[in-house]
């Protein structure tokens, strides 16, 4: 499989036309693949709250576009630091541990992630969710 500028203008498509205004793209095998792959296409203004998850460090590199990830603190429930990502800036990809709790804003439109997790698909709970 290619991933190429048509897959990418198709995928933010779709997410403008989303009401979360993301949309994701499944990159594994198959539904028995032990792995979390996808390209993620965030709009400016998608909603994602604070989470976390707590059995997986996660990975992302920016494909395109600009956008922030924020890192918060579950005590203080502050924002510890930020980390803006853009494929032609100073970071273009991080990693984030298990646990850390963290959300992301797209800053531009268009801006596309390559995310990945190990293990199956675990949806969010409250008890993964950080309310301010």
């Amino acid at each position: 499989m290619l991933i190429n500028q048509t897959l990418l203008d198709e995928l933010t498509e779709k997410a403008k036309a989303s009401p979360r205004l993301r949309m994701n793209y499944d990159l594994r095998n198959s539904e028995a693949d032990q792995s979390q792959r996808m390209l993620n296409a965030i709009e400016p203004g998608s909603p994602l709250p604070i989470h976390r998850h707590q059995t997986t460090s996660e990975t992302v590199v920016c494909l395109r576009g600009r956008l922030v990830w924020e890192f918060y603190d579950e005590l203080e429930r502050t924002c510890t630091s930020t980390a803006e990502l853009s494929p032609g800036g100073p970071i273009v990809a991080l990693n984030i541990p298990a646990g850390q709790w963290h959300t992301v804003r797209a800053l531009e439109s268009g801006s596309v992630i390559l995310e990945c997790k190990d293990g199956h698909f675990q949806p969010t709970g409250p008890q993964d969710i950080l309310q301010l």
